[in-house]
């Protein structure tokens, strides 16, 4: 006697049988990353607009807001949807770039001789927003809505090609320009016709370490620093209401 046959029917799939999970959206987070692309954007938006000697484009700070703009833009995009958060190797990276402009202009530039006179207007605000506000937004981001623990020291080689391709494209350009073009160097310290190649890369060297030494602090802090974010994310569960569909 045989066992009745069965309809064969076809293996439900994973996605069919359990729904796929959604985050809820981060309306806190979308408006801080938003407030720092804006920024981010904004500053090289003004710089370009007024206009500077040397050519804005070619200046770090410029640049790193830039990425800093791509990169929170879509973190915003994503904390919007629910989407996870981006990896950390991107986040630590704009994380450092804008801690390097920040602490550049406000320790090392403003003390050269050869540093232009303070600007007022249009180039004061994008001064501003370059230099510090975007720096603190992406702190804030970062203490605040980001989970502790996540960046590695294995990231920072990672992080530091940002300043190095900076450094050869820099060199590379002036060597390309006309000598004593007054837009041959962005910054004093990189001026070769001044100090040569020799001291020239020399500073390089000691930014570069300091720079690594930054990374290290930083990575050192996020495994120190307490969890923000989820003590704000434990304190929304606790008070929001039951969803529809519940216990009656």
């Amino acid at each position: 006697m045989t066992a009745p046959r069965t309809a064969l029917l076809p293996r439900p799939r994973a996605a069919e049988v359990l729904a796929a999970p959604t985050a809820p959206r981060r309306p806190w987070a979308t408006a801080l990353r938003t407030l720092a692309c804006g920024a981010a954007a904004a500053g090289p938006a003004v710089t370009l607009a007024t206009g500077s000697t040397p050519p804005p484009l070619i200046h770090f700070t410029v640049l790193a807001n830039g990425l800093v703009a791509v990169a929170f833009g879509w973190s915003a995009v994503r904390s919007w949807r629910g989407a996870p958060p981006l990896p950390p190797q991107v986040t630590g990276g704009v994380l450092l770039l804008a801690a390097i402009t920040g602490l550049m202009h406000h320790l090392v530039l403003v003390n050269y001789a050869e540093a232009q006179a303070p600007a007022t207007g249009l180039p004061l605000a994008a001064t501003i927003l370059l230099h510090t506000v975007t720096p603190l937004t992406l702190a804030a981001d970062w203490l605040l809505l980001t989970a502790p623990r996540t960046l590695r020291l294995a990231h920072i080689p990672l992080w530091l090609t940002a300043p190095a391709a900076y450094l050869a494209l820099t060199l590379t350009r002036g060597a390309l320009l006309t000598p004593g073009s007054p837009a041959r160097y962005p910054y004093p310290f990189l001026d070769i016709d001044t100090y040569g190649y020799a001291s020239t890369l020399t500073q390089a060297l000691a930014l570069g370490l300091l720079f690594t030494a930054l990374a290290t602090l930083i990575t050192a802090a996020d495994h120190l620093r307490p969890n923000v974010a989820g003590w704000i994310q434990h304190r929304r569960n606790r008070i929001s209401p039951p969803a529809a569909g519940g216990l009656k």
